[in-house]
């Protein structure tokens, strides 16, 4: 049918005002009327965990017996002593287990085939993005399972961590919750740079579709926009160089300072925080004067930088894991032979940096490159913080309160306590006193949805 501009378009028009009108009127009346339910409906999932101890808020000490009361995802409360459940309330009984909040993991990825390099690299002509992308929903289980309830992916297909991120917040499969980078910011030939030591053929396909990589400051504006418009919720960008590139230009400064800048500044008008790949002290030091949020890897750290880190407020977040892996990689062969000598310099070189960075008392949240080592091992990076020089419950706090800091989600993670997501693990025993009892969690809660229990 055609409608002129006559009466018959000004009746269709009334009609359909008043048609909306009414339709919004009932929306707001029936949001009004669910704004003045009562906390608990018969729809409500509500659950009692009796917990032997409880590290609620990890770097205080932690209570005895006590009672969380989680309702509809979230901790409505917390009460002393072992409560009994009200009608209808799901007992978990974990009396004889410590109870903490579930663990952050700042450096992960889960796109693909990781942690057995050879057979990554053997069947790259052949995987396809599909196949990558139920290599992570394995990948994202695995990590859920070793009491990681949140992760931030900082590098991986963008799409397709898109969709993973959104396929786990509603419920359709397993796994973390994600903040997810997209694909790493990198300049042409840096450690980001897909069509390195690649033949030409390749390399010209594989550059014809890529797009993370930028040369100059209007360029890396560019590249930041491109992956927040394809759902990346933090940018991370490539400082320097890195161990497994397949390039020989080793580990230091590969952007320019002003090329760094851009991409924080553009990243954080955007709202998301950036984090920095960095080994050389050049290139973290540049980052860190740019304003970058977190430092990942900070192998080589100088005095001034740290003292430009701990100025700053800027985090670290070491990888322990990652050096030690992929040294033991490239010693075997798994890796080209242009990363030996680049493995080989970090993993000598980090731990003391690490240990400098921890007394001089650089902000450190917790994160492993998992990937690089295998998912699901995640907690292996507890006892190599703690050889670095801290405590347990400094450890245990960087993956918890410190790292949801990080992130920027203070007011919904890090924590048990009223009106914080309901993440929640047991283990056996108190890692307090033994750190690697955090290797093997017993119970997973995510979001009030229990994903392992060993009763």
């Amino acid at each position: 049918m055609t409608i002129g501009t006559g009466t018959r378009c000004s009746r269709l028009k009334m009609a359909l005002f008043v048609g909306a009108g009414v339709a919004m009127g009932t929306l707001l009346a029936g949001a009004t009327r669910a704004q003045t339910l009562p906390a608990a409906t018969a729809t409500s999932t509500v659950s009692y965990i009796h917990a032997g101890q409880l590290l609620d808020r990890p770097g205080e000490r932690p209570r005895g017996a006590s009672t969380i009361i989680v309702r509809d995802g979230r901790v409505v409360e917390i009460r002393d002593g072992h409560v009994a459940p009200e009608g209808g309330a799901a007992l978990v009984d974990l009396s004889d287990k410590f109870v903490l909040p579930g663990l952050i993991d700042l450096h992960v990825h889960l796109w693909g085939f990781r942690g057995e390099p050879l057979q990554r690299r053997a069947t790259a002509m052949s995987r396809e993005d599909v196949d990558d992308l139920i290599y992570a929903i394995g990948n994202a289980r695995d990590t859920l399972m070793a009491g990681f309830t949140t992760v931030r992916d900082l590098g991986g297909n963008a799409r397709g961590m898109r969709a993973l991120r959104d396929g786990i917040a509603r419920g359709d499969v397993d796994g973390p919750t994600i903040v997810n980078a997209g694909q790493g910011i990198s300049v042409t030939g840096g450690h980001g740079d897909g069509t390195n030591g690649l033949r030409e053929d390749i390399a010209d396909m594989v550059h014809q579709h890529q797009i993370n990589t930028c040369d100059g400051v209007e360029d890396c504006r560019r590249a930041v926009r491109q992956q927040v418009g394809l759902g990346a919720q933090v940018i991370k960008f490539m400082a320097t160089g890195g161990v497994l590139s397949n390039v020989s230009g080793g580990l230091g400064r590969a952007m320019e300072p002003d090329e760094m800048k851009v991409i924080i500044d553009t990243a954080h008008g955007l709202g998301r925080k950036v984090a920095a790949h960095s080994h050389a002290a050049e290139g973290t030091r540049a980052a860190v004067e740019a304003g970058v949020d977190t430092i990942d890897h900070g192998t080589f750290l100088d005095a001034a930088t740290i003292n430009a880190m701990k100025a700053k407020g800027t985090w670290l977040v070491p990888t322990m894991l990652a050096p030690r892996a992929a040294l033991a990689q490239a010693r075997a062969g798994q890796l080209p032979p242009a990363t030996i000598p680049k493995a080989e310099e970090a993993a000598t070189a980090a731990l003391e940096s690490h240990r400098r960075a921890i007394a001089s008392g650089v902000k450190i949240a917790f994160g492993t490159d998992a990937g690089v080592s295998p998912h699901g091992e995640n907690a292996q990076e507890f006892a190599l913080m703690v050889e670095a020089g801290m405590t347990p419950a400094r450890a245990i706090r960087a993956a918890t309160v410190d790292a949801a800091d990080a992130l920027g989600m203070s007011d919904s993670l890090g924590v048990i306590a009223p009106g914080r997501a309901a993440d929640i693990i047991a283990v056996t025993g108190s890692p307090l006193d033994d750190v690697r009892r955090l290797e093997a969690v017993d119970f997973v809660m995510r979001r009030g949805v229990v994903h392992k229990s060993m009763r």
